[in-house]
């Protein structure tokens, strides 16, 4: 039995989720059956290309190179999450999204895509990637969702509209290539989410640009709001907060049970926990919901909270 889980943040939240990846080798008893840590997904910040959510902050080589090598020499993957779906031809040539694809550039690392301008740019450029589709895609049509299982990707992310939709996910071919993304905290059916999508993707190249321009000052919100007033309709939308006690009441929702009850025996092996504007601790709660023994939950976060004291963490977050 494979549950392979991918996991939120590896650059903002490098120390715990290195330290949450070592815990699973040195603490193997504290997790359920058949737990592996497939990938962990983001980017690093100021990178263009990423979409989902905006990641602010800024990044320099030797932290990118440092951050691979040591999620790697674990044989754990990175996600690039380059689904800006706001590209345009003249993004392509980023220099610090190039620099990180050509540093990460090992056959292992992976990127997830949703504009096909730079999915065809990566294939051309930086053919050793396996790409994931995503679910920023919007793909709601369960033919439209066949077709997409048919074309070279390593995985597919499942629109999580689909997630307890058994009548469409029965019927699914390579199973074991879906990706159910557990604990979408987005409104089920919202009708705006694809616009969201792409909203985010504007502010996301207009920080970047900033960065590039005005490295030590601040990012203007509202001059992007003037430039972009579409963007205006989101800034209440508060659904990226919502706590773990919070996701577990919609509809789409998907509990540990489930996935070791229902989704592994229909053949899924690809579940991705979201999380990467979540707090700390609500972030640590999901992961120990979905990935630890219930019986286990105290003593664990019990052990996982001294692991981060004793690595100074919890110092950086007070």
């Amino acid at each position: 039995m494979r549950v392979r889980f991918h996991l939120p943040d590896f650059s903002g939240r490098f120390k715990l989720n290195l330290l949450f990846a070592d815990m699973l080798k040195n603490f193997p008893h504290y997790f359920r059956e058949g737990v592996e840590i497939a990938s962990f997904y983001g980017v690093f910040p100021p990178s263009m290309w990423n979409g989902g959510r905006t990641q602010g902050g800024i990044c320099d080589s030797n932290y990118v190179k440092t951050v691979i090598k040591a999620f790697n020499d674990r044989g754990i993957p990175l996600r690039f999450t380059f689904t800006n779906p706001a590209l345009e031809k003249k993004h392509l040539s980023d220099p610090f999204c190039n620099m990180v694809l050509n540093l990460a550039n090992n056959g292992l690392n992976e990127v997830i895509v949703v504009s096909p301008l730079l999915e065809d740019y990566i294939r051309k450029n930086f053919p050793n990637y396996k790409l994931t589709s995503s679910t920023c895609k919007r793909i709601t049509d369960p033919v439209k969702l066949e077709e997409e299982l048919s074309r070279d990707y390593s995985i597919v992310v499942v629109d999580y509209d689909f997630n307890n939709n058994f009548e469409v996910l029965s019927k699914l071919p390579r199973k074991q290539d879906c990706e159910l993304l557990v604990n979408a905290c987005c409104n089920p059916n919202c009708p705006i989410r694809s616009e969201h999508y792409n909203a985010i993707g504007l502010q996301q190249i207009a920080y970047a640009n900033h960065v590039k321009k005005y490295r030590d000052v601040p990012f203007n919100q509202e001059r992007l709001l003037r430039e972009h007033p579409e963007i205006q309709k989101f800034a209440d939308c508060n659904c990226a907060g919502r706590s773990l006690f919070d996701v577990v009441k919609l509809k789409n929702h998907i509990t540990p049970d489930e996935i070791w009850n229902k989704y592994i025996p229909m053949g899924f092996e690809q579940f991705k926990i979201e999380g990467r504007t979540f707090g700390t601790f609500n972030l640590l709660e999901h992961y120990m919901y979905y990935m630890i023994k219930p019986e286990c939950r105290d003593e664990a976060r019990f052990e996982f909270l001294r692991l981060l004291e004793a690595n100074k963490v919890l110092e950086v977050l007070e």
